[in-house]
């Protein structure tokens, strides 16, 4: 439950609203609710070197599951494909609970999340809740943010060079593909009237504004001017 209501008055904000903290409690007995889902399966544990022989029996049993099945083909009816696909979604989960580690798939299921940044995210809960009492200062939540930052930075780079030192070929360009940007350079060089070329977006968004918003000639907005006066 929450108690200790107070108001932050040393977090500014953008209107004439303050900020009011409260601490939250949980009774013994009490506890946060966790999903027990199953939303996904360490599939790589099961390729690891200890269990090798774990993976071997999963193929094989897979492929004497698969061998018994009815070939598809394009005298199959709408039936027989639906009846395929609903046998290989049950086959396919029942056969990843048995060989692999269920495993509960969360915000923070990242391949560069660990130990490290789990404890220093944990400090800087403790260092919040610390300043709200009074007891730590704005400048060391900063700090620990900072920290934070960083290591969750090295944690990247290590798992990416570690990516690229073990890919194959194909996940290799695969991992080029997501390097390179998105959108950003699908807009082709605009040519102006003068046969000016615009490269760059802020040349690009001077040329369509100019384009859409030409400006008056010389003599014109004067003359309209004293028409209208």
């Amino acid at each position: 439950m929450a108690d200790n209501f107070e108001i932050a008055t040393d977090l500014a904000t953008t209107s004439d609203h303050a900020i009011v903290c409260a601490h939250l409690r949980w009774d013994e007995g009490e506890g946060v609710k966790v999903s027990r889902k199953i939303t996904g399966w360490d599939i790589d544990g099961l390729k690891s070197e200890e269990e090798k022989e774990n993976y071997k029996k999963a193929n094989k049993y897979c492929e004497d599951k698969s061998s018994k099945r009815p070939v598809l083909d394009e005298e199959s009816s709408r039936g027989d494909l639906q009846e395929e696909a609903e046998w290989i979604q049950q086959n396919f989960a029942n056969h990843l609970n048995r060989w692999c580690k269920k495993v509960r798939v969360c915000v923070r299921s990242k391949r560069w999340w660990n130990e490290e940044i789990a404890e220093n995210r944990r400090i800087l809960g403790r260092l919040k809740r610390a300043r709200r009492r009074g007891e730590a200062t704005q400048q060391q939540v900063r700090k620990q943010q900072s920290n934070i930052r960083r290591i969750i930075r090295q944690s990247k780079t290590k798992m990416w060079q570690e990516f690229l030192s073990a890919a194959t070929t194909d996940q290799v360009w695969q991992a080029l593909r997501y390097t390179k940007p998105g959108g950003q350079q699908t807009t082709k060089a605009l040519k102006s009237r003068d046969g000016g070329v615009a490269e760059s977006w802020e040349d690009k968004a001077e040329l369509i504004i100019e384009e859409a918003f030409p400006k008056p000639l010389k003599g014109v907005e004067r003359k309209a001017q004293e028409e209208g006066g």
